[in-house]
């Protein structure tokens, strides 16, 4: 965990039994609802003593994620990023689909909000994720003369997202992806 002053990034694993754990059966029902049962306040007690928490999402289309692993079997640069899980994550969307929106509803707090970032623009998306961490934390020199606005159609907030998955679902009857 950070000190005072320093930055700590955890990728995917710190959610991990929130979802990958939890579609492919990799922890019991109760490991995975004592998880969903603590979370939020672990993390309410993290913010309570100072550390800024910034929970960020990062969303592609089935479509952009099949794609990517393609380039991934044949780029012998990328092939060390292509795992069986991988492979069978794509069968398996409407699973993944679900449990996002199960842990989005069930974790986004006032105190630890989720982002959710589209990242079909890989680009796009990392300069925006750096726009949302600037403007999270309060920092000497900020140059007022840069835009940190954020992108609304990259960069939306956890309930925004709760709020369109509903929509997909009364209106096709599943999470569009």
């Amino acid at each position: 965990f950070p000190r005072g002053g320093e930055i700590v990034l955890f990728d995917r694993s710190s959610y991990n039994r929130a979802m990958v754990e939890s579609v492919f059966d990799f922890c019991t029902q109760k490991e995975y609802d004592d998880f969903m049962k603590g979370v939020k306040g672990f993390e309410k007690d993290l913010c309570r003593q100072g550390t800024i928490l910034i929970k960020l999402y990062f969303s592609v289309t089935k479509d952009e994620q099949a794609a990517r692993f393609e380039r991934r079997k044949t780029d012998p640069l990328r092939q060390w990023k292509l795992s069986e899980i991988d492979m069978q994550a794509q069968e398996r969307w409407d699973d993944f689909s679900s449990t996002k929106y199960k842990m989005i509803k069930q974790t986004h707090s006032h105190t630890a909000p989720w982002t959710v970032v589209r990242s079909n623009d890989k680009q796009k998306a990392r300069l925006e994720v750096m726009k949302v961490i600037l403007n999270s934390v309060d920092y000497e020199d900020r140059d007022e003369n840069l835009d940190y606005s954020l992108d609304p159609d990259i960069v939306i907030s956890g309930a925004r997202e709760i709020e369109i998955m509903d929509a997909q679902r009364a209106k096709s009857g599943k999470f569009i992806g």
